[in-house]
């Protein structure tokens, strides 16, 4: 029986468990997936040496630190420095990222000619395969950070009413309202949304996070982070498979 897992640090949010555990029941496919989670990423080193795994997924806190470890990137993580899946191929851990491949098919039902310029909350692994998908295909990106550190970078005071009429795609990025702190939510001020807005949040539990609801009272169309986890984890058991 082949072994999947996902690493992580805390991991009673995820969904990721249960979407494997149930394809691979309803496709009668004999493998396992489980949590991992780690205090530190220097322990995933024991886990790799090991190889007791055919494919894992990485999530928050460890998208990039996990880099290091790696014996290889896929071009995409190399250009994006983010990696979500590792494959093992010919005794080498390879680093893939197909965050972004996910988030894409996730937005193209639901952008327009209204969506030139996107703003991204948070900097991390995950809001770098977001703006990568936005830079490929055209939009500006802006970002809102905790400790802004370059030019397109901002603070949460910084968004007003002039950056919302600007940017009309908003991503939240952080892990800020995922389950069990869900009525938790950053500084916004959602008064300057309007129906010309698209919303997403990358959370995917709760279904409707306190950014998704009240961006949605202001009209705005939302979107959360399920079929972009679905749709990267289908690309992931495609690379795992040599399907890619």
């Amino acid at each position: 029986m082949r072994k999947f897992g996902l690493i992580g640090k805390k991991l009673d949010y995820s969904f990721s468990k249960q979407f494997f555990t149930t394809k691979f029941e309803q496709e009668g496919i004999a493998a396992s997936y489980e949590n991992i989670e780690l205090a530190s990423i220097d322990a995933i080193k024991t886990i790799l040496d090991a190889g007791n795994y055919s494919g894992l997924n990485v999530t928050i806190p460890y998208k990039e630190a996990i880099i290091p470890f790696l014996d290889e990137l896929s071009v995409e993580a190399q250009q994006i420095g983010a990696v979500n899946v590792i494959e093992f191929k010919n005794g080498k851990a390879i680093g893939h990222n197909t965050d972004a491949f996910g988030f894409h098919q996730s937005i193209k039902p639901f952008l327009t000619n209204q969506h030139e310029r996107a703003l991204i909350i948070g900097t991390g692994g995950a809001a770098k395969a977001v703006a990568h998908v936005f830079q490929t295909i055209g939009l500006d990106v802006f970002y809102i950070s905790r400790t802004p550190d370059s030019p397109n970078q901002f603070s949460y005071d910084a968004i007003n009413e002039h950056m919302l009429r600007a940017c009309k795609v908003i991503v939240n990025c952080t892990p800020i309202g995922t389950f069990p702190a869900v009525e938790v939510c950053f500084p916004f001020p959602f008064e300057h949304l309007t129906k010309d807005h698209f919303c997403i949040d990358l959370i995917y539990n709760p279904e409707e996070t306190l950014f998704l609801k009240q961006s949605k009272a202001q009209g705005a169309t939302v979107l959360n982070g399920f079929s972009m986890l679905k749709e990267q984890a289908l690309k992931a058991w495609n690379i795992w498979n040599q399907e890619v």
